[in-house]
């Protein structure tokens, strides 16, 4: 950790760190701001390391509307591939595939290569569902960090990646409190505005980077300074941008917030060590539920969540389910 902080430009970190924190108390508010303008300082500086524009030839083999585009290495997307298709594209896609790879929508397009898109009815949905989860649960922690206001500096931890079959997505976080218990009234007020959030529209926007710039936008986290850490044998970190929320994933997340219609907070759990586990549960925009089976579903994500996150309860989810879709 100190070789990467050396790698800090003290200067910047200086200036920014006066900016946001001498002078005032550190909130999530505050931040948020400071972590923008790095996330904006790098992506400029990226976008401006394409020096001339080289066409490349992207090749639409999806099972409707085949064509070719000739489109900007490095800076066309599959979303813009999208935009010359039609607005089903746009609108209903989760994910793109690139050369049989998953693929963000926002994410830039390097080479030559064949495109097909993904959308959460196809008939082998696997990936886009993953995207799905990973996606809900960045849109949690951005709900717990903007939850509390100014009354408590919340630090995120990590989004622990579940089985499907789980059935929900959670979120660890550090909210500096003891022995917190969350009521109903706590719970709906959570979900109000992941529900606010998530209508949005908000693009979920990738971008890697070196370990110093991560460094740099999380120095007020502790338990992301340590992933960063974690991740340094990989050379890049990956980070993705919701509205104005930051995170670290490898990904790849689905294409904007607005692909969620129901989504609910179902419980929320003190972990040994002072963390606190958020569960939440979410459904697809173009799926729909009897409220009954809604509920039942809710009441699962509810039960808190222990053990072998990767295995733990799995079999006891795939009865639960088909128990409700019978």
């Amino acid at each position: 950790m100190s070789r990467l902080k050396a790698l800090i430009r003290p200067s910047v970190r200086c200036i920014v760190h006066r900016r946001y924190c001498s002078t005032e108390r550190v909130t999530n508010a505050l931040v948020t701001e400071y972590r923008n303008d790095i996330f904006e300082e790098e992506k400029r500086r990226q976008q401006g390391m394409v020096r001339r524009l080289e066409k490349i030839e992207v090749v639409h083999v999806g099972p409707n509307d085949p064509g070719t585009f000739i489109m900007n290495k490095n800076l066309s997307t599959p979303y813009h591939c999208a935009m010359h298709i039609s607005e089903n594209y746009t609108k209903y896609s989760a994910l793109a595939l690139v050369n049989g790879e998953p693929w963000d929508m926002w994410r830039p397009l390097t080479e030559d290569c064949e495109l097909s898109f993904m959308r959460f009815r196809d008939e082998d949905p696997e990936e886009a569902n993953k995207a799905y989860w990973r996606s809900c649960a960045l849109i949690l922690g951005a709900v717990m960090e903007t939850a509390f206001k100014d009354t408590f500096y919340v630090q995120l931890s990590r989004a622990p990646e579940l089985t499907i079959i789980k059935g929900m997505f959670v979120y660890d976080v550090d909210l500096g409190l003891k022995n917190w218990t969350a009521t109903k009234d706590n719970l709906r007020s959570l979900s109000l505005s992941a529900t606010t959030m998530k209508s949005k529209d908000m693009p979920f926007e990738r971008l890697e980077v070196d370990p110093s710039v991560a460094l740099r936008l999380f120095q007020h986290n502790q338990y992301k300074q340590r992933e960063v850490e974690e991740r340094v044998r990989g050379g890049r970190v990956t980070l993705y941008r919701m509205g104005k929320f930051i995170d670290i994933h490898d990904g790849p997340m689905m294409s904007k917030s607005s692909l969620v219609s129901m989504f609910t907070v179902a419980g929320i759990h003190e972990l040994p060590g002072g963390l606190y586990r958020v569960q939440a549960v979410a459904l697809p925009h173009d799926f729909y539920l009897h409220n009954s089976v809604w509920n039942r579903l809710v009441k699962r994500a509810s039960v808190p969540l222990v053990g072998d996150l990767s295995t733990a309860g799995a079999e006891e989810s795939l009865r639960e389910t088909r128990s409700l879709a019978a």
